[in-house]
């Protein structure tokens, strides 16, 4: 049985906009924190001893970090090394330069040599000795077109054209990948991509964004053991019949709000061939707290606005604070007082927004018994639309053709009724009303 930890989505570096500089040490305490979870990551790999660790791409925000930046990514892995632990390091799109040409930020530790350090930046099967036994990982970096394409072969076609052939391409690839498999050796799929029905998190918005959605079926095989997924930031199981589990461990810290209620963590694998067992481990991460109020019908707006911070525990968070109001109560909100409501957060931004003040005619009351006409409805409503008075002649004449072909329509159903000139609906007639 082979012991296995499976962690992704570092992103080393990312998100200083939420820290605050540390004095004792000079760093961003949001790069503090990344460091903190990566070290708790390798804490349990040594602890339990694991024959190997699957890094599954994305380890800082681009393909080129600062060196404080990468001294200390290569000072938590060393740690492996030291132990005798192989560890598989799987470039994802944040790995790359220039999205794919020019290599990657991981691969400086190929060619250094770092013992029992393998990197995965191509499509291709590594046998691996551990402690334990022999493992087969098929390593299938992030993928961008020029990787299986040229450009004279994309040149014409639609971007669902260009995929649906990316994909063919990718499954002949993996096939001879497959192929080549011993079916004795456990194996697991390590790969950096986007399936087609994974849950999103923050990579929506981080990604250079230029790769494609593989297909679940492509990654559901037999062959495979395991599969182990980098690149969604949201822990989760794509094949709920766990033949093989197809999983993403998510990103080990929160890199803004979007993952704000998402939890965070790695995952621990027990496997040999045919049999795989997996736990999904939490880590104790920097929480993000979102407060928003509408303090704009408030009669006292700022205490409103202290007691919808009060309801929260911003102790050591990441705070933001929303809140809407009135142009006229401006003047009632003192800043410093927020502030110092807020001091307890670790950083916070304070987002203010001004409800619209645009002044709103009334418009005649409708109802059931209304007999306003609805011309003259839309008419009283165009005179309070500054912004549709270009367009406001051309949306009575579409309104009025409407009007004039429902009436036709309903003009020819009566004439085809037994009473043309009444509907009774229940026990009251209601005269149908003829242009």
């Amino acid at each position: 049985m082979l012991k296995i930890l499976h962690l992704s989505d570092l992103h080393i570096g990312c998100g200083f906009s939420h820290g605050r500089i540390n004095p004792e040490t000079g760093f961003n305490t949001r790069l503090e924190d990344f460091v903190k979870t990566l070290s708790k990551c390798i804490d349990r790999a040594l602890a339990d001893s694991v024959d190997i660790v699957l890094f599954g791409g994305d380890a800082f925000p681009d393909a080129t970090p600062p060196p404080y930046v990468q001294e200390v990514f290569a000072a938590q892995f060393r740690r492996l090394v030291d132990a005798n632990i192989p560890t598989v390091l799987l470039v994802g799109n944040h790995d790359q330069h220039s999205q794919g040409l020019g290599g990657a930020s991981l691969c400086i530790y190929r060619t250094l040599g770092v013992p029992g350090f393998i990197v995965g930046d191509k499509l291709t099967t590594h046998r691996i000795q551990t402690r334990n036994g022999l493992i087969q990982i098929i390593t299938l970096p992030w993928l961008t077109r020029s990787t299986l394409m040229t450009r004279q072969e994309t040149e014409g076609s639609s971007l669902a054209e260009v995929n649906q052939l990316l994909i063919e391409r990718l499954k002949v690839v993996l096939e001879g990948e497959v192929r080549r498999l011993d079916p004795d050796i456990p194996t697991v799929l390590l790969a950096h991509l986007m399936a087609d029905n994974a849950s999103l998190g923050a990579e929506r918005f981080l990604a250079v964004g230029k790769g494609f959605m593989i297909p679940l079926s492509l990654l559901v095989r037999d062959n495979f053991d395991y599969v182990a997924l980098g690149h969604v930031h949201r822990h989760q199981n794509l094949n709920k019949s766990n033949k093989p589990p197809v999983i993403y461990p998510g990103s080990i810290e929160r890199v803004d709000f979007s993952e704000e209620k998402e939890d965070k963590g790695y995952v621990m694998i027990e496997l040999e061939r045919g049999q795989v067992k997996w736990e999904f481990c939490p880590l104790p991460v920097r929480t993000f707290r979102t407060i928003e109020v509408d303090i704009s019908g408030a009669e006292d707006p700022l205490s409103a606005l202290f007691k919808a911070i009060a309801k929260h525990n911003i102790e050591d968070a990441v705070v933001r604070l929303i809140y809407k109001l009135r142009s006229e109560q401006l003047d009632l909100i003192d800043n410093a007082s927020i502030h110092q409501a807020l001091s307890a957060a670790h950083t916070y931004t304070i987002q203010p927004e001004l409800v619209s003040q645009l002044a709103r005619p009334r418009l005649p009351e409708l109802n059931a018994s209304s007999s306003i006409d609805p011309m003259e409805a839309l008419k009283t409503y165009l005179t309070t639309r500054e912004d549709l008075k270009d367009i406001a002649a051309s949306m009575l004449e579409a309104a009025n053709k409407l009007l004039v072909d429902d009436v036709k329509i309903w003009q020819e159903k009566a004439t085809g009724e037994q009473d043309s000139q009444n509907l009774l609906v229940g026990s009251k007639n209601i005269q149908l009303p003829l242009l």
